[in-house]
């Protein structure tokens, strides 16, 4: 796996979002505004900034480009999402009021895209769909379930579970099902007949807070990362799941992408995405970084600590004998988002290419396709 494009946008990027033909990306630039570049994948493309959408009065933290319908959904710091649609040559926003008292933090398109979820500081999570006889989006809550903020959602493939990470150190597993937008038929699951807000799954797996969480291409896995420095993985996702968890001797994950059934990629502090794969026994392993070699925690550690403003003279003599390795990222990775057309994506082929954003202002392209290097730094 090697990079197959940097492109240094920023001086932080908080999130980014691909659109259908990924013909171009949309960037939030650690502000209040959404920046959407002409982009490729391709290594040597330029990208150019067509469109800047200001709408939102604080910090946007979290996009979604829905592939079928080419919305996009942003939520904020001030509390509301928008949903923007493409008329002509300009982009109309439209207010979602989501009933907040803090901070919206991640929102994510439902696979239908007939909804949206948005996780809150306020410790609920808003489940958006649209009322074509009034022409507005309505906001439905699930309250009294999280103990802190909701720090990512993401959609089962079947439109209705949704999973969600929160700082109270949990993942979480609802039912999203919304009478009158979903079919009947979807309300009946693995779990029975469920109702919109019911938790199915709570599982008090971290010792740290819970970032990014996502499923498997079938939905029969989960995975989730701790700020313990832990990965965690759930499959037969049901009444009685089964989970896997592994400590890492890395720094922590931010966020976590399924690329296929048996692949994963995972990336956060060590500046480094992290390749996962499932053995024949169901138990899955890490089995590189994307290029370089990883250092200790305590090389890195001392690493920050003696760059803080220079401030810590004595260190320097110590700092200079690390071999500290060169990463692509040079701060912390805060998403990633999969590479694939909505094609490809229809024809059930797995992700090959897929990009990371953090807060170094970089969106790298990584190729998947390029194994070689990968094989020949395999750490067992």
């Amino acid at each position: 796996m090697a990079a197959g494009g940097v492109h240094q946008l920023a001086q932080c990027i908080t999130c980014h979002a691909w659109n259908a033909d990924l013909s171009m990306v949309a960037v939030c630039p650690n502000n209040n505004e959404v920046h959407i570049y002409q982009a490729s994948p391709s290594p040597t493309s330029a990208w150019e900034c067509i469109h800047v959408l200001q709408k939102h009065d604080q910090l946007v933290s979290g996009i979604d480009w829905a592939p079928m319908s080419n919305k996009i959904v942003t939520s904020s710091h001030d509390r509301n999402s928008y949903v923007w649609t493409l008329e002509g040559n300009e982009w109309q926003p439209t207010l979602v009021i989501l009933r907040l008292n803090r901070a919206a933090i991640s929102v994510d398109w439902s696979p239908r895209e007939n909804k949206f979820a948005v996780g809150s500081g306020a410790m609920s999570v808003c489940v958006c769909y649209y009322e074509e006889d009034n022409n507005w989006w309505v906001s439905k809550l699930i309250r009294k379930k999280h103990h802190s903020t909701v720090t990512s959602v993401a959609w089962h493939p079947n439109n209705v579970l949704l999973a969600t990470t929160s700082t109270d150190c949990r993942c979480r597993v609802f039912s999203a099902y919304v009478k009158g937008v979903d079919a009947r038929r979807d309300a009946t699951t693995a779990f029975g007949d469920i109702k919109f807000g019911e938790q199915l799954i709570e599982l008090d797996l971290a010792c740290g807070w819970a970032f990014g969480c996502h499923w498997s291409p079938s939905g029969n896995s989960l995975a989730f990362v701790g700020h313990d420095s832990t990965i965690h993985f759930v499959s037969d996702v049901g009444p009685t799941p089964r989970a896997h968890s592994l400590s890492l001797r890395h720094l922590p994950l931010r966020d976590v992408l399924f690329l296929s059934e048996t692949r994963l990629v995972a990336g956060g502090f060590d500046c480094n995405p992290m390749l996962f794969e499932i053995d024949q026994n169901g138990v899955w392993y890490t089995t590189t970084f994307s290029v370089e070699t990883c250092i200790s925690i305590f090389e890195y550690s001392l690493y920050v600590f003696a760059a803080a403003k220079g401030r810590f003279k004595w260190l320097g003599n110590e700092v200079a004998e690390l071999n500290l390795p060169s990463t692509t990222h040079e701060n912390c990775i805060l998403t990633i988002a999969p590479v694939i057309s909505l094609v490809e994506k229809k024809a059930e082929k797995p992700v090959t290419c897929f990009s990371t954003s953090g807060m170094d202002g970089r969106i790298v392209v990584w190729d998947m396709n390029n194994l070689g290097d990968v094989m020949a730094r395999l750490r067992l």
